[in-house]
């Protein structure tokens, strides 16, 4: 009998252990969390009085007639209420009076916000004091193309002021990289011609969590940002608890940057090289409430298998698939071909979780142990399995016995990478 290891890993709100035989484990990789800050509006103090390849903002703001601050919306964790006051103090004391400022919520493809949520958002003072507003997609100015050839029709409020700040919390983009920086303008206050000309490009190579320097869509919105007139953004890097490890401020891409190497910190993990198998779980409850979520975790296990190998994703998704248009898809379509090819068509929000579920079983295998009915596992292209033991003797038999295994305990917070 070989020796195996037991691994817990969360499924829902329970634990499972998961025995594995331990000659092929060739590692098992976590995400660690860096400590919050003492006193978080303060560490965002300290970024504005310390801006990143940029004059402080008090200097950048001098004379300015007409300013927006974007923030992200209710469906993101940015710590508006925490990030807004500082930099109206900035302002205040450049001389910009309150009546000069316009806060802007970034509504990207969502709904629009109630009055409730803004001042939830933003935190009643602020709501009182300056003008709250959500994006208009349909109320769009156009400023020309990206090299790219990304039409670039940007909110008209935000388009036609003196001085844009972008906000929006730090953490891995499941194809642009990197959210926070210049995604605060595009996709957060742009059109939908425009944001769906960008998201087109989440099929192209350079395109994945992790990855902002030679990532074409990242590039494509920082350009957008650029000629739109971004000048200075405050950005938090939060925990898992979503407390504030960092805040940097400065510079669009130079700032962006220096918070992202914190990102990496806590959820990066180097590998010596692609294994065989990947075991994935999301993290549990919510992370695999339904497969739109445990997607995430699916899709950063990808870059730890071999072209061929196999990924095993544990996840219960009680909720099964979890968002209309992505379950549309994944029954509508008859190869994992069909969704990458439907995309370039036209771009569908949902939708594209369909297209990184496919691009990655274009070229692995995988099993899924779910709540998931069998026959609907299949219709997403997963093998299910009834346990994490039978998918991986499976999976044995398909690889090789000396198969080299990896697991991901917290699959949707953990981005393994090979250093190159």
């Amino acid at each position: 009998m070989s020796e195996v290891t037991n691994i817990k890993l969360k499924y829902g709100n329970d634990y499972h252990t998961v025995s594995v035989p331990t000659k092929n484990i060739m590692d098992i990789i976590i995400p660690e969390d860096l400590p919050g800050v003492p006193d978080q509006m303060e560490e965002v103090r300290r970024a504005l009085r310390e801006p990143i390849e940029s004059e402080p903002l008090s200097v950048l703001a001098k004379g300015k007639e007409n300013v927006v601050i974007l923030c992200s919306d209710i469906t993101r964790p940015s710590p508006s209420y925490l990030l807004v006051p500082p930099i109206l103090e900035e302002l205040n004391t450049a001389g910009v009076t309150d009546d000069k400022i316009t806060v802007v919520f970034g509504l990207g493809y969502h709904r629009p916000h109630t009055e409730e949520e803004k001042k939830k958002l933003i935190g009643e003072e602020v709501y009182r004091r300056v003008k709250c507003i959500d994006h208009d997609r349909n109320n769009c100015v156009y400023l020309g193309q990206s090299s790219r050839g990304t039409p670039i029709w940007v909110f008209e409020p935000v388009a036609k002021t003196d001085l844009i700040i972008g906000t929006a919390n730090l953490e891995f983009h499941y194809k642009a990289g990197y959210s926070g920086g210049d995604k605060a303008l595009m996709p957060g206050v742009c059109s939908k011609e425009t944001i769906q000309a960008n998201h087109v490009m989440m099929i192209r190579p350079g395109t994945m969590p992790g990855k902002a320097d030679g990532n074409p869509m990242r590039e494509d919105i920082e350009e957008i940002g650029r000629i739109a007139g971004v000048k200075f953004i405050v950005n938090p890097v939060l925990n898992s608890n979503k407390e504030i490890v960092k805040c940097v401020a400065g510079h669009p891409v130079k700032a962006h940057r220096e918070g992202c190497k914190y990102i990496d910190m806590m959820y990066k993990r180097s590998i010596p090289e692609k294994a065989d198998i990947v075991i994935c779980c999301p993290g549990g409850h919510p992370k695999d409430i339904n497969l739109y979520q445990a997607q995430k975790g699916f899709e950063n296990a990808s870059y730890a298998v071999k072209d061929g190998g196999i990924i095993i994703l544990f996840a219960k998704c009680g909720e099964m698939l979890g968002e209309k248009t992505f379950e549309d898809w994944m029954f509508r379509a008859t190869s994992v071909d069909d969704p990458v090819n439907w995309i370039q068509e036209e771009f569908v929000l949902g939708a594209h979780k369909a297209v990184v579920i496919c691009l990655v079983l274009q070229k692995k295998k995988a099993y899924l142990i779910s709540d998931i009915p069998d026959d609907i596992t299949r219709k997403c292209f997963f093998e299910p399995a009834k346990s994490v033991e039978e998918a991986l003797e499976k999976a044995l038999a398909k690889m090789g016995p000396e198969a080299k295994i990896l697991v991901m305990p917290y699959a949707n917070s953990t981005l393994p990478f090979v250093e190159e």
